[in-house]
């Protein structure tokens, strides 16, 4: 056993004496990646032990592990400590510090100030259209793109179609408010005029183009299953829109004759449908 040797004490002859104690270990566990050599390192998120750089960098690829700790790791009540009480600490004055350096970066698009959104949910309300807009931090709040163009005084909606049947889902931008759902669904279902790549993921809808119709769901309801507004594809998004809650944005379902569907009436009242 290697051993090292430390002065303790002067011998009669004035000569130090030594005596001989063993090295203590670094770890008394082995590396667990190749199991051989005795473990110098721990990893600060996945607590595994290594022996040298070749092995850390196996087990980051092999565990898909990156490395760094887990800030917001759960941990037992009875296992937290005076070190866990200080991560969480300085967690906090992280997140303090990320917050207040947004707040001045002048870069950053202002667009999401609660001026702008009142002043977009008043103009939605002029054209008889109840707008809800969700916290900042939902995904669909940042998805949106919807303006309103106040020289031309009408709105570029951000729209999201979905294909049931094909269990296809695209995302439309800047879409005028004064174009008709015909003339939307042309670039997906058009026999001719349509884009070749989707014409061929959504063949079932432009086999049968003439069956096709609209819905929106209604997001005023009582609790129970969805429930949807019948939209009329001969008119424009803003006259189909109209007297009608969004939450953000516009989401159309196309679907073909034989889907069933729960309409809201005009009266409000869901009553079973079957196209």
């Amino acid at each position: 056993m290697d051993s090292l040797l430390l002065p303790e004490a002067q011998g009669l002859d004035g000569e130090p004496e030594v005596s001989l104690q063993p090295k203590r270990k670094i770890s008394l566990c082995s590396c667990e990646t190749c199991g051989s050599e005795e473990a110098k390192y721990k990893c600060p998120r996945c607590m595994k032990y290594s022996c040298s750089l070749p092995c850390v960098k196996k087990h980051k690829v092999e565990s898909a592990c990156n490395g760094v700790r887990d800030k917001t790791a759960f941990v037992p009540l009875n296992k937290f400590g005076d070190i866990d009480l200080l991560s969480d600490y300085r967690f906090l004055e992280d997140a303090g510090r990320v917050s207040d350096r947004s707040l001045r970066d002048s870069t950053l698009p202002r667009n999401t100030t609660s001026k702008y959104l009142n002043f977009l949910k008043n103009r939605a309300r002029k054209h008889c259209i109840d707008l809800k807009i969700l916290p900042i931090g939902f995904s669909k709040r940042r998805e949106n793109s919807t303006f309103y163009h106040k020289k031309e005084q009408r709105f570029f909606w951000h729209l999201k179609i979905v294909f049931p049947q094909c269990k296809a889902e695209y995302t439309e931008k800047r879409v005028p408010d004064d174009r008709t759902l015909g003339e939307i669904l042309k670039h997906y279902i058009d026999p001719t005029e349509s884009d070749l790549t989707i014409r061929q993921r959504l063949k079932a809808y432009v086999g049968s183009s003439c069956d096709v119709k609209v819905f929106m769901e209604a997001e005023k309801k009582a609790p129970g299953p969805k429930r949807f507004y019948e939209l009329d594809t001969s008119k424009n998004l803003r006259e189909n829109l109209k007297n009608k809650t969004l939450i953000e944005f516009p989401t159309l379902y196309v679907t073909l004759k034989g889907e069933d569907m729960k309409v809201v009436d005009e009266e409000n009242r869901p009553s079973p449908s079957v196209l």
